[in-house]
């Protein structure tokens, strides 16, 4: 096993800051992105973009970045029946939660990624799931990642470490979080080159990024972006 991190990375915000976390951490990171028939296939447009402008763009990390791999899972869309993965409007379901869930996404996602990570020799596994801001998801529970992680390694028998690093935070302070990691450059190609909209959406730039502006993901992202400006405000002011 190297000193190597393997990142889910879906060409959005999440994921493209945990890169970067993941690139400031360890000696060789490489990505992984899944097709599963989303309507915002779009993020998976963005991925070389943002690689490639991360690697031109911060010389410490250029030599790190290690290769990229997709991963097509199309019965993850013929088993399920939600607004991700149809054309349904987005709406609560009788259930509690909303119907962009996509019932098992995240477990499958990282067993993918636990099996690419045990032939590429992969220790560390990065993912965005967070408890803070997760709409209710219970695949991005911290309960939920150990126990993929405990799961993992006793299916696996490897000693696989499963890095959360959005998991306590809301998307402000993940706005803030690319802040520290790259400064203003990073926190642009956060802004400029990576999708979240759920409806795939990349017409208009807003000043938060590209998006409808009225899915949960584009909302989510603009009051992220607009308390993390407040705040940074507010500091420079009391300094």
């Amino acid at each position: 096993m190297t000193h190597g991190a393997l990142v889910l990375f879906s060409g959005g915000q999440d994921s493209t800051t945990c890169l970067a976390w993941a690139l400031d951490r360890f000696e060789t990171v490489e990505t992984v992105g899944y097709d599963y028939g989303q309507r915002h296939i779009v993020e998976l447009e963005c991925r070389k973009t943002i690689r490639d402008r991360l690697a031109r763009e911060f010389p410490q990390w250029a030599g790190r970045i290690g290769e990229d791999h997709t991963i097509r899972i199309d019965a993850l869309k013929e088993i399920s029946n939600t607004s991700l993965t149809q054309d349904v409007e987005i709406a609560m379901g009788n259930d509690g939660l909303p119907n962009t869930f996509v019932p098992g996404r995240n477990l499958i996602f990282l067993t993918f990624a636990a099996a690419l990570a045990y032939r590429r020799g992969l220790k560390h596994i990065v993912g965005g799931m967070c408890e803070t801001d997760f709409s209710g998801y219970p695949d991005c529970r911290d309960d939920t990642v150990k126990a993929m992680q405990l799961a993992l390694n006793l299916g696996m028998d490897r000693r696989f470490v499963l890095h959360t690093p959005l998991m306590w935070i809301n998307k402000a302070e993940t706005w803030e979080l690319a802040q520290e990691l790259g400064g203003d450059a990073l926190v642009e190609i956060v802004r400029t080159e990576t999708h979240t909209c759920y409806r795939g959406d990349r017409g208009d730039l807003h000043d938060w990024g590209y998006g409808c502006g009225e899915c949960p993901a584009c909302e989510l992202r603009a009051a992220g972006y607009e308390q993390w400006g407040v705040a940074s405000v507010q500091e420079g002011v009391s300094q």
